[in-house]
């Protein structure tokens, strides 16, 4: 299964880039799929087009387009992926994720439900989505970025996954998020480091990408029903 690139428009009149993966079917619901700190790379857009083989019309927002389009950084760049992360206004990313909600329902038969699921910044992005925008649920994997607006709260149901070796999310971490979250459920895999989902990373634990892929996908089966 491929997709293609299409244009999202964010709120405030920015036009971005976003692969659409589309289901062989009538879509189940929409999905955002937000990207780690090294853009919609090759990865994914193939996760993507995992979950339009699941069912979900599933969308890969490009949320480094304001600063440098078309990023797509191997993992051994993480510095400057870090850069371009740190560089982004918050704000404008969630005018991205915005637009891309809308796009995403424009495609959508009406009365679909929208979700969006995220990995590492992604998953913080996820987060932000939920907070932000008019999301109906939200997953976000090993994300830690969100410490930054715990303030806000959720507007709809969100699942959160870690790693117990995860060095970047330590304990403390995952309990300041889950206290700033009370009432949502976080997994934390107790063999699993930063980036277990990503099978392209030598963090890849697959035991631990199996058992929160399939908690999600029984999450969003659960929320996003018609």
């Amino acid at each position: 299964m491929s997709g293609n690139i299409i244009k999202i428009k964010a709120l405030d009149g920015h036009v971005l880039d976003g692969y659409l993966a589309s289901p062989t079917g009538p879509p189940k619901a929409g999905l955002l799929v937000l990207q780690e700190i090294f853009g919609v790379t090759a990865h994914m857009r193939h996760v993507a087009d995992g979950f339009a083989a699941a069912g979900f019309l599933a969308l890969a927002p490009a949320l480094f387009d304001r600063l440098k389009p078309g990023t797509e950084l191997p993992y051994t760049r993480i510095d400057e992926a870090r850069t371009l992360m740190q560089r982004l206004a918050i704000g404008d990313v969630a005018s991205d994720l915005a637009g891309a909600v809308a796009t995403l329902r424009a495609r959508l038969p009406a009365g679909t439900k929208v979700g969006a699921v995220g990995y590492c910044w992604g998953g913080a992005i996820a987060d932000l989505a939920a907070c932000r925008t008019d999301v109906d649920a939200a997953v976000s994997y090993y994300g830690r970025a969100n410490v930054a607006w715990l303030d806000e709260q959720p507007r709809c149901p969100i699942l959160y996954h870690f790693g117990g070796k995860d060095p970047l999310i330590p304990p403390e971490i995952v309990a300041q998020i889950r206290n700033g979250r009370p009432g949502a459920d976080a997994f934390v895999y107790p063999d699993a480091g930063h980036g277990f989902s990503c099978d392209e990373r030598p963090e890849f634990h697959e035991p631990s990408h199996t058992l929160a892929l399939e908690r999600t996908l029984a999450f969003f089966n659960q929320h996003l029903r018609r």
